[in-house]
């Protein structure tokens, strides 16, 4: 079992400094994995649980995949209608070659609709848009020359393939609590990324849906890397 740690990018008290250091001290205790989150547009309805100041995730990994050495370095989850594929496909590939092979790409859906009205996105598009989302990245990391993809929601012709350092690509983790994001890690097979799920509900409910569902669509049952709340307290054994 792997352990990693959802490091604040955004909030008072937040500075490049403390990113920086934060970041080495998670490395030096030795957690597997740095995860950052993602908003682009910081709308009344974002702000309260995300103020500013905020670090876009990308560009904060990158801040510390130059001051680590050997630690995953993820994305928690990175939503995909807010950056094209074709972009965001670069971004990932650039970093994971900076870093020498470490990037973790999670992404999900989104849901802010306020968010997503700021970026000219539409909301009720969004998850078939990022099923397509996902195979126009991948395709990008694993072809060969020029890549054309053409989807319902995304087109594109004539690309050039990238390839990260990790082959053929990046891990890819997919978020979403719902039986939605379940069959979408399992139709890509990718680990299935649930967030802040109780281990009891994991244990007695998620985890045998996921398998259950793999089955019936005739798919490998994927990898589970959950994202769990872990309470700090004074008394041994409770939380």
């Amino acid at each position: 079992m792997k352990v990693g740690i959802n490091l604040l990018n955004f909030g008072p008290g937040i500075t490049p400094d403390s990113i920086g250091r934060w970041g080495q001290a998670v490395e030096a205790l030795g957690y597997h994995g740095i995860f950052i989150s993602d908003h682009v547009a910081i709308t009344p309805s974002v702000a309260p649980r995300y103020p500013e100041p905020y670090y876009d995730a990308l560009i904060t990994l990158s801040w510390l995949a130059a001051r680590t050495t050997r630690i995953d370095l993820g994305t928690t989850v990175i939503v995909l209608p807010y950056r094209h594929p074709v972009l965001l496909a670069r971004q990932v590939a650039n970093l994971d070659q900076l870093s020498g092979g470490r990037v973790i790409l999670s992404v999900g859906i989104g849901n802010a609709q306020d968010e997503f009205a700021a970026l000219g996105v539409p909301h009720n598009r969004r998850g078939a848009w990022s099923d397509e989302a996902i195979e126009a990245i991948t395709a990008l990391w694993t072809g060969t020359g020029f890549v054309t993809y053409a989807g319902k929601h995304i087109q594109f012709e004539q690309v050039s393939a990238i390839h990260p350092s990790q082959r053929p690509h990046p891990r890819i983790w997919i978020g979403g609590n719902s039986e939605s994001g379940m069959r979408r890690a399992i139709r890509h097979e990718a680990s299935w990324h649930p967030i802040n799920q109780p281990v009891a509900t994991l244990r007695d409910t998620l985890v045998p849906q996921l398998r259950a569902e793999a089955e019936r669509l005739g798919k490998p049952i994927p990898p589970l890397s959950p994202r769990i709340r872990m309470r700090i307290t004074a008394e041994i054994g409770r939380a």
